[in-house]
């Protein structure tokens, strides 16, 4: 198609159309990151009325990634068409519910942009090629995966099982590493920590970890092979400390509260997908340093 060629072409236009889709995606994760844990509260709350075998109570109405249509928390307000494009609709209503005037969190556009401004530095990275459309992917999966850990302190197996098993499958055609190394990255990332768990819950009685940072190590092994996995642990370890201890220096922050660890796996994880040949050679350059 020609506009394809235009595209492929012309690495200006890409980054604009790459961006503005990059805004329309942001404004479907805020979705997912606000809906998602409620439908899993939802679900297991079901769940867990049918093995004790009592009544469930069951919404009042669908609630999903579809229905209800969005609505201002406050008074109800549903969000019409045009108070609802990405970042524009928040600057034009100057962050306030038009029918309220309360103010609207500034969550929303900080995820808009934040996913526009990932997606132009990959266009302007990868170009026009199938890398750019699958490390979009991730990206986006690694976003909303990343904001809902920081949220709720939970990573959904709806969204890192299904980004594992679509990283195989892209390294099935080579687009990042070989399917060989993908295979034994996902198994390597989800065995690391799982030992790292056990260890320390063993000599601690403590569980330092939750099972889906397992789940979005063996992710990114799956995507990106088995050999960035040390330095993506590495670097992820150095910055939850860094956090952590700033926290509670600053903060006062009670050290017995867990910080969740999936934001700084998936940063790692994104710097290695932008510049992970380069990052990896220095590394086992520096490992192998006499």
């Amino acid at each position: 198609m020609e506009i394809f060629s235009y595209l492929a072409s012309d690495p200006n236009a890409l980054i604009i159309v790459v961006g503005l889709l990059g805004l329309i995606i942001g404004s479907f994760l805020n979705v997912v990151i606000y809906r998602l844990p409620i439908m899993m509260q939802q679900e297991a709350r079901l769940q867990c009325a049918e093995l004790l075998n009592v009544p469930a109570s069951q919404p009042n109405q669908p609630f999903n990634l579809i229905q209800p249509r969005s609505h201002c928390p406050h008074c109800g307000h549903q969000v019409a068409i045009l108070e609802n494009i990405p970042l524009v609709s928040f600057i034009w209503q100057r962050g306030q519910c038009t029918a309220c005037h309360q103010a609207i969190s500034w969550r929303y556009p900080f995820v808009e942009l934040l996913s526009a401004s990932l997606a132009i530095i990959l266009a302007w990275q990868f170009g026009f090629t199938w890398q750019l459309l699958g490390a979009l992917t991730l990206t986006w999966i690694l976003l909303a995966l990343s904001m809902i850990d920081f949220d709720h302190q939970l990573l959904p197996d709806s969204l890192t099982l299904p980004g594992l098993w679509l990283g195989l499958g892209v390294n099935l055609f080579n687009l990042y590493t070989n399917i060989e190394t993908s295979v034994i990255g996902a198994i390597a990332g989800y065995l690391f920590l799982w030992s790292i768990y056990w260890v320390f819950k063993l000599l601690t009685g403590k569980e330092g970890m939750g099972y889906g940072d397992f789940k979005l190590l063996a992710l990114l092994g799956a995507w990106l092979g088995w050999q960035p996995l040390p330095s993506i642990i590495l670097i992820s370890s150095f910055l939850g400390a860094l956090v952590g201890i700033s926290l509670i220096i600053i903060r006062q922050h009670d050290k017995n509260v867990p910080i969740p660890f999936g934001p700084y796996l998936a940063f790692a994880g994104w710097i290695y997908l932008l510049w992970g040949e380069k990052l990896t050679q220095i590394y086992f350059t520096w490992l192998t340093y006499p």
